[in-house]
């Protein structure tokens, strides 16, 4: 089968490598718009549990990315100058590129040879292809060609957001949360390796408007996120890369696939970055389409299936991701609660986590949780 690949991030690699691993006489075509060495972002993050999907089937890869990832067991949570931990909520994280060049060196042991700084711009470059892999993210050329077909659904998030990287070590997964003389901010910051951290900088669209922020320089931006987080950064200055202010993009496709051509990762669906899997869904898309095509006797069959087996559990995914998602457009109101009743909204933002399992994966949170209810309720009472 002669497979052409468009994207060489994440999906693209790993199908490229587990497709090539299993199929030695496969043909795969790689291509990727920018050099081998390029991509924006810092760091990429995972739940405890969110390499573990990928342990029974690949774990020599696993023992590839497992000793260059940051680990911890926690979430902190600062607000008005207070801090909470969220403990059993674990989380690991690794850099971007540090992650890519592991799945490019992977992709090499098997002789995938990747066509870098080769976009695909036409759609005359596809011809000749049993199967084309459509894994090039958000502004897919793939996708964008064939939306009425692909049932393409585009919309955005209201809250602005910009990815910047710092090198003040965080020791657990946090997020900060500021109220200043012109509106909210928060700030999501973990470590991926020992000396940078991933500080993505949120607020909500009033908030943005009065800093200004559509008139200001990239450096200008900076800086006021710098002053913002101060008390944060502690003296750390934050490293822009591509680091302009956006809008969440809420990619969905209804068919995940036309004729030959089939889409995995971000070119296929998006789930907001609160809630960590963007990274996690684009390879286990990489590994369902492996699965599907080794089932079936034809491409077509294939990947009907691929979308069947598929669907609902990225379909469960990405509606917690927009309840999560909701939840932040209204952060600045959430922080005029106290502490307690603040950090018991957001880790349940999602809809996902009840009490009885919040208690079961946090114990020591929700025994300190219940106490502050219990007070509060003593104190009306004796009212």
């Amino acid at each position: 089968m002669r497979i052409a690949v468009i994207g060489g991030g994440p999906g693209g690699l790993y199908f490229s490598y587990l497709w090539k691993k299993r199929h030695p006489d496969a043909e795969i075509d790689l291509f990727e718009q920018n050099p081998a060495g390029a991509t924006w972002g810092f760091g990429v993050v995972f739940s405890r549990e969110a390499l573990e999907f990928l342990r029974a089937d690949d774990p020599d890869t696993v023992a590839a990315i497992a000793p260059r990832m940051e680990t911890w067991n926690n979430i902190t949570l600062n607000l008005r100058g207070e801090s909470v931990e969220i403990d059993g909520v674990g989380f690991s994280s690794i850099g971007r590129l540090e992650l890519l060049k592991i799945l490019q060196q992977r992709a090499a042991s098997v002789g995938v040879a990747p066509r870098y700084q080769t976009p695909i711009s036409s759609l005359e470059q596809l011809q000749g292809y049993d199967l084309v892999v459509a894994a090039d993210g958000l502004n897919s050329f793939l996708r964008r060609s064939f939306e009425g077909d692909f049932g393409t659904s585009l919309s955005y998030s209201a809250n602005k957001f910009a990815w910047y990287g710092t090198t003040k070590r965080f020791e657990t997964l946090s997020q900060t949360f500021v109220e200043t003389e012109l509106g909210a901010f928060n700030a999501h910051h973990y470590r991926y390796s020992p000396e940078m951290s991933t500080f993505l900088v949120e607020c909500d669209p009033a908030t943005w408007q009065r800093y200004g922020f559509a008139e200001k320089t990239l450096d200008q931006s900076k800086a006021i996120c710098e002053r913002v987080f101060a008390s944060t950064l502690v003296g750390h200055e934050l490293v822009s890369n591509k680091s302009v202010w956006r809008n969440f993009p809420w990619i969905w496709n209804e068919h995940w696939s036309f004729r030959n051509m089939v889409l995995v990762g971000d070119a296929l669906h998006s789930a907001h970055f609160s809630i960590g899997s963007g990274t996690r869904l684009a390879i286990e898309d990489a590994i369902a389409l492996t699965k599907a095509l080794e089932v079936e006797a034809d491409i077509p069959a294939a990947l009907q299936r691929y979308q069947a087996e598929r669907k609902p559990i990225v379909k469960k995914l990405v509606s917690a991701a927009r309840t999560s998602a909701q939840w932040y457009e209204k952060f600045p109101e959430h922080m005029k609660l106290g502490l307690m009743d603040f950090a018991y909204s957001y880790i349940t933002r999602s809809g996902r986590i009840d009490d009885a399992r919040l208690r079961a994966m946090s114990p020591e949170f929700m025994a300190r949780y219940e106490i502050s209810k219990s007070s509060l309720h003593k104190t009306w009472s004796k009212a």
